[in-house]
């Protein structure tokens, strides 16, 4: 019998990628990227993606796999995901998965549910409201299926797009479809590992890591990406970048002082969700930090 997945989530800056990388090294494995924002090449220092110092010899996968401008999905994720692992057993290695995204990583172990494809005029509408009214577009899916609107950034078009999108195609919410669904199919054997900082230790690391990534050169990066042409495309709405744009666009406005309160504010916001996110998923053996698991563990229960 293969050896199940060994799966490390939780929110940000909770310390997934050093441990994934400690628990490769030790297991002889590689590492794959669990993180929708992390597979755009050019978005590395907003993204926490790891360098090639961090990674410390162990292959990741993942990392840098399309361009800004490239449409990117949980499906596109398991397809590259599936190949990933192939790879890695087929080299005799051991996966380590490893990410905040959480709909990725319930998707490749339990698989997604049979939505309908893309249809792309009611996308374009959406977008024309959108562009008209951005509040409006989020106020209808908030009224319609307010579960997904608490999972839903108001600024993430996408998503909110598609969540409509599904409902004007089939009648029913995304979230319902997901209910039916219940990602039950066990498609992987897995060990997965949750890091739960204490609340304010966590916050605690989440602004020091803002003020890590400003001090390293953030803003030098999302003003490249703009400049590169950039401004608009998906990643640069995520969180931290849509903020440091609106202060290029307006420093007098919006300086860069309050720009970093309102990332870390809207970050702990997010980790919190991410938190509320994964400990609704099964099976999960939960940790207070990175240094409390030890490799005794994954052989003890991941063999």
């Amino acid at each position: 019998m293969a050896d199940p997945l060994v799966v490390v989530v939780g929110p940000t800056a909770a310390g997934k990628s050093g441990l994934a990388v400690r628990l490769a090294a030790e297991l002889g494995g590689e590492v794959v990227s669990a993180d929708s924002q992390q597979v755009y090449r050019g978005f590395d220092l907003g993204t926490a993606k790891p360098t090639r110092e961090e990674q410390r010899g162990i292959p990741h996968h993942l990392l840098d796999v399309c361009a800004p401008d490239e449409a990117f999905s949980a499906a596109r994720f398991v397809e590259l995901a599936e190949r990933c692992l192939e790879g890695i057993a087929s080299r005799g290695r051991r996966a380590v998965v490893a990410g905040g995204t959480g709909l990725y990583v319930r998707a490749l172990l339990r698989g997604l549910f049979d939505a309908p494809p893309a249809d792309p005029a009611l996308r374009a509408a959406h977008g024309r409201r959108w562009a008209a009214d951005p509040e409006g577009l989020y106020a209808e899916l908030a009224a319609t299926d307010a579960e997904a609107a608490a999972r839903i950034h108001p600024r993430d078009f996408v998503r909110i797009s598609r969540a409509l999108e599904v409902r004007e195609q089939t009648g029913l919410t995304i979230s319902e479809l997901q209910r039916r669904h219940a990602f039950a199919e066990a498609r992987h054997p897995a060990l997965t590992i949750g890091l739960a900082p204490p609340r304010a230790e966590l916050r605690r690391r989440i602004e020091a890591r803002v003020d890590a990534m400003l001090a390293a050169g953030w803003l030098d990066e999302v003003r490249a990406l703009c400049a590169a042409g950039h401004a608009e495309s998906r990643p640069m709405g995520a969180l931290g970048y849509r903020h440091l744009r609106a202060h290029l666009a307006d420093p007098e406005a919006l300086p860069l002082e309050e720009t970093a309160r309102q990332i870390k504010r809207d970050t702990w916001r997010f980790a919190k969700r991410q938190l509320n996110w994964f400990s609704s998923e099964p099976d999960v053996r939960w940790f207070p930090s990175a240094e409390a698991v030890e490799l005794d563990l994954l052989q003890r229960e991941g063999r």
